[in-house]
């Protein structure tokens, strides 16, 4: 789980498959599988196409529900940037 790892989900995802977008999500949903570099809660998102992609690392409370849950409404709402700030650029 990384920047490097997101990223490549991303790229790959849209290569594969043709899409314009791709988002995805890694990260230590819990209950285990923490350490003390990237303790239960830690997350990567990222977003972009095959060219070039956004990534960022968040930690979160909860447990694996409430991780899994904020991870998937975070890498909608970074989605939505994404494409808005794609699309101010366009115009």
């Amino acid at each position: 789980m990384s920047r490097e790892v997101v990223e490549a989900m991303v790229a790959g995802a849209c290569r594969e498959s043709g899409a314009r977008l791709g988002v995805a999500i890694s990260g230590v949903a819990g209950p285990g599988g923490g350490s003390p570099d990237k303790p239960v809660g830690t997350v990567w998102l990222a977003w972009g196409n095959a060219e070039g992609q956004q990534a960022e690392q968040l930690h979160y409370p909860g447990d694996r529900r409430a991780v899994r849950e904020r991870a998937v409404r975070d890498a909608i709402v970074g989605l939505i940037r994404h494409i808005e700030a794609n699309h101010a650029k366009d115009t």
